[in-house]
């Protein structure tokens, strides 16, 4: 499968929240022609740049692949789906960043702290999933009679299935949803979701059909996958939530002031 642009590629994972209110600029619809068309339209480098949440990442990224441009391919790639590039970036500079950025979030750095201590093991990396997982508060509200936190982190990770049918301007994909049962994240059973793919005759992916692999942002259909794009996202998937779940596990052990761990 050819390397989709990182600008193309970048505007339709952030269309769907943007579009929502959730994060970025105003001017959705810049997003969605960007991503619809896949050109580097006016004005869309710079509205890319404005999304604070991932931008550091894709600097960080940049900067350890040896490149000038936080949107090239590869870059962009490796935060949204996963890859080689993630296991790059030496740990130390990785958390040092992330605490820069957000460590005055509720939450961040006691769970930052976590993992410098070495009580994730290996795993961590600069994806989405880690920023969904671990700077979003949604994590730390787990646990209250209401299934809103796990329903925003399950929308907010990128997931992938397989399309069903397609109806008008919305698709039918089987997915695994992000499952809690009071104590621990993990994946269930195959769910039915209903998506959409097509909004003002403007699509991310052209013609869906059945059988089709595709990632989802949101409710939305943004790219087709191959099958080592499937591998990657749902390993990166996993070892995301194996991380947090040690965390909610000592967190719940830990009621108690627990001993002082260090600052990434």
């Amino acid at each position: 499968m050819a390397a989709t642009p990182g600008v193309a590629q970048f505007a339709r994972y952030a269309y769907p929240p943007n579009d929502l209110g959730h994060c970025g600029p105003p001017g959705a619809e810049v997003l969605l022609a960007g991503g619809a068309t896949g050109r580097d339209g006016p004005g869309l480098r710079p509205h890319l740049a404005r999304f604070e949440g991932a931008w550091p990442y894709l600097r960080l990224l940049a900067a350890t692949a040896g490149v000038q441009d936080p949107l090239d391919p590869a870059v962009v790639a490796a935060y949204w789906l996963g890859g080689e590039l993630l296991d790059a970036v030496p740990p130390a500079a990785f958390l040092a960043a992330v605490d820069r950025g957000f460590g005055t979030q509720p939450g961040v750095r006691e769970r930052l702290a976590h993992l410098a201590g070495g009580r994730g093991g290996p795993g961590a990396a600069p994806d989405h999933a880690f920023h969904v997982f671990v700077v979003y508060p949604w994590v730390g509200l787990l646990g209250s009679a209401s299934d809103v936190p796990r329903a925003v982190l399950d929308s907010c990770r990128v997931r992938w299935g397989t399309v069903v049918s397609v109806d008008g301007e919305s698709a039918v994909v089987r997915s695994p949803p992000l499952s809690w049962d009071g104590t621990t994240l993990g994946l269930g059973a195959d769910e039915l979701v209903r998506c959409r793919w097509l909004q003002d005759e403007q699509a991310f992916v052209a013609d869906p059909r059945p059988g089709d692999q595709v990632s989802l942002h949101w409710n939305w259909i943004c790219e087709r996958l191959d099958d080592q794009q499937v591998a990657a996202l749902s390993g990166r998937t996993g070892q995301q939530l194996r991380l947090t779940n040690e965390w909610l596990a000592r967190s719940a052990t830990c009621r108690s002031p627990c001993p002082a761990e260090p600052r990434p």
